[in-house]
């Protein structure tokens, strides 16, 4: 419902300017189609004569759109354990040994 007097009446077939309400909302059922606020911040009020269904339909579907294109976030995940202190001396013994080794083939 639009409580506003006046409307900026945009769309197709009709004349864009600035007319009162109650000549706007004849307009749309002459024409069979209903009287959709766009942009209600405006002054005055933004007004198209559309189809409802279908004006709602195409806002989903670009809603539906703007999600996809969206980019997933990611979760990364760092797994921590304890390791035992003779696990580490073993390494630090162990691993210059097969440097050694590595070196002498």
């Amino acid at each position: 419902m639009i409580k506003v007097p006046e409307v900026r009446l945009v769309g197709e077939n009709i004349t864009p300017g600035i007319y009162p309400t109650p000549e706007a909302l004849k307009m749309a059922q002459d024409e069979g189609l209903d009287l959709v606020e766009i942009s209600p911040g405006a002054n005055p009020p933004v007004c198209k004569i559309i189809d409802y269904n279908k004006f709602i339909y195409s806002e989903k579907k670009k809603k539906k759109e703007m999600k996809a294109k969206a980019k997933p976030r990611e979760v990364k995940e760092i797994r921590l354990r304890p390791i035992p202190m003779t696990t580490i001396l073993n390494l630090n013994v162990n691993m210059p040994k097969s440097f050694c080794r590595m070196a002498i083939k």
